[in-house]
């Protein structure tokens, strides 16, 4: 009996693993080439876990697939219990002490390079059973739907139901490199950048064409124009170093351009303040204990060099 109730335990949560993995590879098939498994066995599989609730957890397109109400509510839920029994496993396993296992994360491009992967590669050289699946990307991430432990982010939540540990602040800055400045001439007000080549963000279908700045202690946003646009802040900071433009940029991506004036800092007057830099992940009730201490330590690494970074930027 108790082997029957193991073995239903065991189809059960491969039902789940399966249907999120639907969801992160966004179509059946490529869920079934991902697990070894044909179509029809995917099918079969999703039918099954589909009666056991009685709801359709799915809809369909030709082009691509989203969950129901009811398969987000599954999804939110099978990422909870999947999550307490793979620590469930490790701690039995391996023992509590163990760190051990697959961490998936997200961060922006050029803080993710520069910041992030070094982090990364410690804490796997200190922990050899740990694996890493490291998303860089300036984009939007849905954490939940694409399977994602965590995401290190700038500025507020846009999804509230995230849960969030603070690390430090972040300041953007306008800048530019010195040859530009010398053929252009440099900025005195955030409205001269008008006549200016700016660089652009964009993130997905949206352009970062306004600029946030402070006048005489008041909102000031300016909407720049140029030649230039880029999906990755990586390619924004290339552009503005070989002198194409002026960009705004996180102070986190650029200080070592700014300290050995490869770029240089305008409209510092006018910044527009500081915005939050931190980790996000979905309020899951209990999370791996790899995930936790990888948290830990990029929180820890990263708010001591925020703390550095605030006490050279007012002292």
């Amino acid at each position: 009996m108790l082997d029957n109730l193991n073995l239903n335990l065991n189809l059960n949560l491969n039902h789940l693993r399966l249907f999120l993995t639907i969801l992160e590879k966004g179509g059946l098939s490529a869920a079934g080439r991902e697990l070894g498994l044909s179509p029809a066995s995917v099918s079969e599989r999703l039918a099954t876990l589909e009666a056991y609730y009685g709801v359709t957890l799915l809809t369909r397109t030709t082009r691509s697939i989203h969950p129901t109400d009811e398969g987000r509510t599954l999804a939110d839920g099978a990422r909870r219990l999947l999550a307490e029994a793979d620590e469930l496993e490790s701690r039995v396993r391996l023992g509590a002490q163990t760190i051990s296992g697959p961490v998936r994360l997200s961060a922006p491009v050029d803080l993710g390079q520069t910041r992030i992967v070094p982090i990364v590669d410690r804490f796997l050289d200190t922990h050899p059973d740990v694996t890493i699946d490291l998303d860089l990307t300036d984009g939007f991430v849905d954490l939940v739907a694409q399977g994602i432990d965590f995401a290190v982010r700038y500025g507020t939540l846009a999804d509230s139901t995230l849960k969030a540990k603070p690390i430090g602040e972040n300041r953007r800055v306008v800048c530019a490199a010195p040859a530009y400045l010398e053929r252009h001439g440099t900025p005195r007000h955030p409205d001269d950048l008008q006549h200016h080549d700016c660089i652009v963000m964009r993130f997905g279908i949206n352009s970062e064409r306004v600029w946030p700045f402070r006048v005489d202690g008041e909102p000031h946003a300016v909407t720049v124009r140029g030649r230039r646009m880029a999906n990755t802040g990586d390619l924004v900071r290339r552009w503005a170093l070989q002198g194409y433009g002026l960009c705004m940029k996180s102070v986190w991506d650029i200080q070592s351009d700014l300290d050995a004036g490869r770029l240089v800092e305008v409209l510092a007057p006018f910044s527009a303040g500081r915005t939050a830099l931190q980790i996000v992940y979905p309020p899951t009730r209990v999370q791996p204990r790899r995930v936790r201490a990888l948290i830990d330590t990029i929180a820890g690494e990263l708010a001591g060099e925020a703390t550095l970074a605030t006490v050279g930027a007012t002292g």
